[in-house]
């Protein structure tokens, strides 16, 4: 097959090569070099003809699911069967335990239920405000500038009276 002709690529043979590539984990990049394409020309491909773009998504589908259940896998823990030889020379299948994974189990959650399960910081926005109101007031003051202090005085009472309702 020509390299770089796109005809060529949309043909049953050429679908099914790219979707194969797609499924077995190739990068967009990696694929237009082995199409023989640079990868702008790879990504005019995609927008241009539906085909082309709709075998690569079927082929990273597989893929994707694949990878997801194995992280599920890891997150709950599993059994798997496992062949050793044993001291008398007989091959003998044993059961084994993996346990659950945490860092599995944290990935899965923070991405399938983010608002649950994200790192979140309260931000309190009133309080930022009126720390940034009060520092310009003391700025002004250790400068010398002339000011009305009953401001000043106002954010510190304001201030203190927030510290103390948290």
């Amino acid at each position: 097959m020509a390299k770089g002709k796109y005809k060529e690529w949309l043909t049953e043979e050429g679908l099914l090569r790219l979707e194969g590539w797609a499924r077995d984990g190739l990068t967009d990049e990696q694929i237009a070099k082995n199409i023989g394409i640079t990868t702008s020309t790879f990504y005019e491909w995609k927008k241009k003809y539906a085909e082309f773009s709709d075998v690569l998504k079927k082929g990273k589908e597989v893929v994707d699911i694949q990878v997801e259940n194995a992280l599920l896998k890891r997150a709950l823990g599993f059994h798997y069967e496992e062949e050793l030889v044993a001291a008398t020379g007989e091959v003998v299948q044993v059961t084994r335990y993996e346990k659950p994974d945490v860092t599995a189990a944290i990935f899965w959650l923070k991405n399938r239920k983010p608002n649950t399960w994200r790192n979140k910081e309260k931000v309190d926005i009133d309080k930022i405000k009126a720390d940034i109101e009060l520092t310009k007031e003391k700025t002004k003051l250790i400068k010398g500038t002339d000011i009305d202090t009953s401001l000043m005085k106002a954010l510190i009472e304001g201030r203190k009276q927030y510290d103390k309702g948290n």
